[in-house]
């Protein structure tokens, strides 16, 4: 049976970039749905500030109109992060990809998130899609 992607709910994968820097920052969500309002934790390794790779942890709190998905990121205090980042972007038609804009303290950089098997699904459609199986 196939999985339900009405709603937000589920683990994603992710990644962000800053400006000037080449390499993303990638995390992993586990949201939570109730309707229009989601919420969950995020897990990321920061090496882009600072030398050392720091295990930071954030609550997510947002909301979804249609496509349109916005939610603000706030770290636990984990090596020295407090602050909150707020994030907007669109869901695709199949609700696999959130992609769009993250802003802090005015700096913006792009983000992309993708639910967890996602991936993987695609590229077995792919290969089952010849033989005409679902």
């Amino acid at each position: 049976m196939p999985e339900d992607r009405s709603g937000l709910g589920g683990a994603w994968s992710g990644l962000y970039f800053y400006p000037g820097y080449g390499e993303p920052v990638t995390f992993v969500a586990i949201l939570i749905d109730s309707g229009t309002r989601f919420s969950g934790s995020l897990h990321e390794y920061e090496g882009i500030i600072s030398e050392k790779r720091i295990l930071l942890y954030s609550t997510v709190q947002g909301q979804r109109d249609h496509s349109a998905v916005s939610f603000l990121k706030t770290y636990d205090g984990t090596g020295g992060w407090t602050h909150t980042v707020a994030y907007e972007g669109s869901l695709n038609a199949d609700a696999t990809e959130i992609a769009g804009h993250w802003h802090v303290d005015g700096a913006t950089g792009t983000f992309l998130m993708t639910r967890a098997g996602a991936t993987e699904e695609a590229e077995l459609r792919k290969v089952l899609e010849p033989v005409g199986l679902p």
